[in-house]
């Protein structure tokens, strides 16, 4: 995991098939506190936080984020 000093921790698998696209369009976000790879079509993120309220928002906005990221590669794929 990624920080052992942070209580709370958090582990989100997105299987698509822009996976690496979407890492790449979230990669200038990532903090300390972040992990992502990217094998064939799923991309996992780890994060760690020291509040669990730090941790839900956290994750919120890379729900949100990967999600629009996926929109605009599909988007920009079918043109």
């Amino acid at each position: 995991m990624v920080s052992s000093s942070h209580k709370y921790q958090g582990v989100i698998a997105i299987t698509c098939a822009n996976a690496q696209d979407v890492m790449q369009a979230l990669a200038p976000d990532n903090l300390l506190n972040m992990k992502m790879g990217c094998v064939d079509a799923t991309l996992t993120i780890e994060v760690s936080a020291p509040r669990i309220g730090t941790l839900i928002n956290t994750i919120d906005d890379l729900l949100m984020n990967a999600k629009i990221a996926s929109d605009l590669a599909d988007v920009s794929a079918s043109d």
